[in-house]
């Protein structure tokens, strides 16, 4: 762990930038750099708390989705997509895998003919319920080294900075980090 002492390599990075293209614009370095390796360290300590769950991301997000809709738990295709910000051949192989697996079940809708409902099964369910526990309780221990203030500005910050990058990109999805 490196001390408060220690050059901070991107701040050296910006300074040398800096020194060799005086006029360059560096104020993003510190900003976008430490953003780039935390995405890649805590996106890595995800996939290694969803291995030992035995779950993958792309499973997970999918039934987080149908509990966080609440009792019964069911949505149709059509929403899980939207939801989950994916394509629709995206959440039918989604949902294709989790029913192989027991986590979901499908059923047809009432009314509209091509309307397919997703449900979460117990299994999945329990699934869910634990593997969120775990992925939650991990990552707020990674960030428990701001104070509660501190964590509550950063994620006000984060929030404009993320909003504003949307607007000007004009791509509002949310995403998991490499997709």
């Amino acid at each position: 762990m490196a001390s408060a002492d220690a050059p901070y390599p991107v701040q050296q990075i910006a300074d040398a930038w800096e020194r060799e293209r005086p006029g360059m614009p560096v104020s993003s370095i510190p900003i976008v750099t430490p953003l780039w390796q935390l995405a890649k360290l805590l996106g890595d300590d995800r996939r290694r708390v969803l291995a030992r769950a035995g779950v993958d991301t792309a499973t997970l997000d999918l039934l987080s989705v149908l509990r966080r809709a609440g009792a019964p738990y069911t949505l149709s295709t059509r929403e899980l997509a939207a939801r989950s910000m994916v394509t629709a051949g995206a959440i039918s192989q989604r949902v294709a895998r989790a029913e192989r697996e027991g986590l979901v079940a499908r059923h047809p809708g009432e009314g509209r003919l091509r309307t397919v409902l997703v449900e979460l099964t117990p299994a999945g369910h329990t699934l869910v319920e634990e593997t969120v526990d775990q992925v939650l309780h991990r990552e707020t221990e990674l960030v428990s080294g701001l104070k509660p203030d501190q964590q509550e500005q950063l994620a006000g910050l984060l929030k404009l900075l993320l909003q504003d990058v949307q607007s000007r990109l004009g791509d509002d999805r949310i995403t998991q980090v490499g997709e």
